[in-house]
């Protein structure tokens, strides 16, 4: 069995494979259910999460990741996110890898994001903000930049200002033209493309100040209780989601307007149906497009594939 760590795992998936890999994966598919959720209370913290996703193709690989979400790390300067990912033989079950699941999850959900961004963002998208300071909105202003060379400016949020410069400093390092953004609703006015990767509770992005052609990517919630954008903001947009069931069943972000019925769930298209040829994506420039990631075991199963080939 091959055990593969963070360093490995970041250098097999580089975006311009990983995209792909992914754009495939929805094209044809895979057996995915949806995953399984427990909430794990800790003492004297907020209640943690564990996730269970499995997903295989028959007579290929099996896999399945393991993830625990313990929101209260931040506060002890520890990751939020833990995961391991164990990829097994479709024929035989026999266990082929151990593969870093943290660093599998960051590159395959900035990378699902850049995907969903060449259906959606304008062609001409120049400038990209960033909500979030974590190792999620890093990965974000990194693969959307990497997709999409027509980037020239990056702005970063956080709720700290000080983490923001950090994580902005930090990635200027790697050469991209980042900066730590200060009001909210100005930096998200200037987004051409609008990437959130927080732990929100209540709404951070409000519909109105969305200008007209913008591409709105949400990552961060993960429950019906989390919500990253208003209703206003899904009132104005056409809604994609990475998988369809798995939006509608667990991100507050669509299951809050679907529960008072603002948004119709005829309305949200998926990945499969944008990279089968379904659906054309955005339709006009001026066009306002909604992305809700929650995150699919499709997405570790080609990601954990590519990681494996990739020896």
């Amino acid at each position: 069995m091959l055990i593969l760590d963070a360093t490995q795992v970041a250098a097999r998936l580089p975006a311009d494979r990983l995209v792909p890999a992914l754009e495939a994966m929805f094209r044809d598919g895979c057996e995915a259910p949806v995953r399984h959720h427990h909430t794990v209370p800790v003492p004297g913290a907020p209640d943690a999460t564990l996730l269970l996703m499995p997903a295989w193709r028959s007579g290929g690989y099996l896999g399945i990741k393991l993830v625990t979400i313990f929101p209260g790390n931040s506060a002890r300067g520890l990751p939020s996110v833990s995961a391991g990912y164990l990829l097994m033989d479709g024929q035989s079950g026999a266990t082929l890898a151990m593969i870093d699941g943290g660093e599998l999850t960051a590159k395959r959900t900035a990378a699902t994001s850049a995907l969903a961004a060449r259906y959606l963002a304008r062609a001409d998208a120049r400038s990209l903000t960033v909500l979030g300071t974590g190792r999620i909105a890093r990965e974000l202003a990194r693969s959307h930049c990497a997709i999409r060379p027509s980037i020239r400016e990056v702005r970063l949020w956080g709720r700290d200002h000080g983490r923001a410069e950090q994580a902005a400093a930090f990635l200027r390092d790697e050469g991209l033209p980042v900066v730590a953004a200060g009001a909210l609703d100005a930096a998200v006015a200037a987004g051409d493309i609008v990437s959130s990767a927080t732990l929100a509770r209540e709404p951070l992005i409000r519909g109105a100040w969305l200008r007209a052609g913008t591409h709105l990517d949400l990552v961060g919630g993960y429950t019906p209780q989390m919500r990253e954008a208003d209703d206003e903001a899904v009132r104005r947009a056409s809604v994609f989601a990475d998988t369809r069931d798995g939006a509608l069943h667990e991100a507050g972000d669509l299951v809050a307007p679907v529960t008072s019925g603002l948004l119709d769930p005829a309305r949200v298209v998926d990945l499969h149906g944008l990279c089968r040829g379904e659906h054309p994506g955005r339709r006009y420039p001026d066009e306002i497009t909604l992305f809700k990631s929650v995150g699919a075991a499709v997405e570790d199963l080609a990601a954990a594939i590519l990681v494996y080939e990739s020896r």
